[in-house]
């Protein structure tokens, strides 16, 4: 068996949370569906956080040029957001926006409302690395929701996390 189909099936088996990344300014108003977030540290100057963005997204050639960007962690009831950001719907980046609810932070990013974790972040470094930039970013500020409970993908499906029997939960 050719070596990328195991690796796409390989990585269907790692159960990730689901995220839009968005952006304004200079570069435009423009968010995509990721599930390639991770932190880096906690430490340093400000916390900080990794995206993976495919070079072709025209978020992340305004991520680029606007120098900032708001990872929104999409809470298990917004399947539809990831759906139309990953661009399931056919719609133009303002009508995205339009279906749901933003405010603008401080760095003057949208933000999700109803997400379970928004991070605002100004971009430290970038890195063309084949076909995704990989975007390093100093959280500048977090916005938490009342709700914890993340939106999943994994095994090429949504999930939501249900605790394991025995953990106390």
């Amino acid at each position: 068996m050719d070596l990328r189909p195991r690796f796409l099936e390989a990585m269907s088996r790692a159960a990730t949370f689901v995220a839009v990344a968005t952006t304004d300014g200079e570069g435009g108003r423009f968010g995509v569906t990721i599930s390639s977030l991770t932190s880096v540290s906690a430490d340093g100057e400000q916390p900080s956080l990794l995206a993976c963005i495919h070079h072709l997204s025209p978020a992340a050639s305004a991520i680029l040029k606007n120098r900032a960007f708001a990872a929104n962690l999409l809470a298990e009831d917004q399947e539809a957001i990831a759906n139309r950001f990953a661009g399931r719907g056919g719609e133009d980046h303002p009508a995205r926006f339009a279906a749901s609810d933003w405010v603008t932070g401080p760095l003057g990013q949208p933000l999700l409302l109803g997400a379970t974790a928004v991070l605002e972040c100004r971009l430290a470094t970038a890195m063309l690395w084949e076909t995704h930039h990989i975007l390093v970013g100093r959280v500048m500020g977090v916005r938490l929701s009342e709700n914890p409970a993340a939106l999943l993908y994994g095994q090429r499906a949504y999930r939501k996390a249900v605790g394991l029997e025995g953990d106390g939960k």
